[in-house]
């Protein structure tokens, strides 16, 4: 299945498009200079996309338009403690070069899991890998571009 979507958060912010215009109009296509926008095509049941949007997709044919509203639960769950890790701020600097990181910015785990450091001391570093949009209900605008 092929589609075109745009996600949104509660407050109507755009997080994600395919759409090159709606990318232009929100400053996606600035913060984002790399990305191609483009229809996403998916094999329902692959597990591409998150459950809610899997779900909502089924059965929609091709020309169909839909608004799926997706709550966390279905898309990235609810941020836990377990996702918020805690390091020597030595160790992490030496990690990290000699760098100390700063609060607010982002670190990327061995893992490839992107974590924002939410607190600095002399002492310890804390970093939050709960998913971006944990705890988030999506809403997605989708086309149906095409169906095989």
């Amino acid at each position: 299945m092929t589609l075109e979507y745009t996600g949104r958060l509660d407050d109507e912010t755009v997080f994600d498009t395919s759409r090159q215009s709606v990318a232009e109009e929100t400053g996606l296509a600035e913060a984002q200079p790399d990305r191609e926008y483009a229809p996403l095509t998916v094999e329902i049941g692959d597990e591409q996309v998150i459950e809610g949007m899997e779900e909502g997709l089924i059965g929609l044919e091709a020309g169909e338009t839909d608004t799926l509203t997706i709550p966390p639960e279905k898309a990235y769950g609810e941020p836990t403690d377990e996702n918020i890790q805690t390091f020597d701020t030595d160790e992490l600097r030496e990690m990290l070069g000699g760098q100390t990181p700063e609060e607010g910015s982002y670190l990327e785990a061995q893992n490839g899991r992107q974590g924002e450091v939410v607190h600095v001391d002399r002492e310890v570093v804390r970093v939050d890998f709960n998913p971006r949009l944990a705890g988030e209900t999506l809403t997605f605008d989708v086309e149906i571009v095409d169906v095989n």
